[in-house]
């Protein structure tokens, strides 16, 4: 049984962020903060799958390639990562905003 792992997935298309390029002109973002941070979340959810999925085949001695393992626990740890900074940016813009109303 071969697993097919795929590649991380952008948080977001390519049509939106020429989309928000193009209506830089006092306009609002193209792209919500709460669909890039779903998206992220998504992410680690699928990535976390694929690598168990791996494992169990690895242990069960089904997988073929050793090789795919690493490369989805290493896709895995960088998509946690990612989510790790982005929650810590989205903290520190509330600290900033909260620090400038006061």
């Amino acid at each position: 049984m071969e697993v097919h792992m795929s590649p991380i997935a952008p948080l977001w298309n390519d049509d939106l962020v020429q989309e928000s390029s193009a209506a830089r002109n006092n306009e609002a973002p193209a792209i919500p903060f709460a669909d890039v941070f779903q998206s992220a979340i998504d992410s680690v959810q699928e990535t976390d799958a694929t690598k168990n999925e791996l494992q169990y085949l690895q242990a069960t001695g089904q997988l073929d390639n050793p090789a795919e393992l690493v490369i989805a626990e290493n896709q895995a740890i960088l998509s946690v990562q990612l989510l790790v900074q982005l929650r810590d940016r989205a903290l520190d813009a509330y600290s900033e905003v909260m620090r400038i109303s006061m």
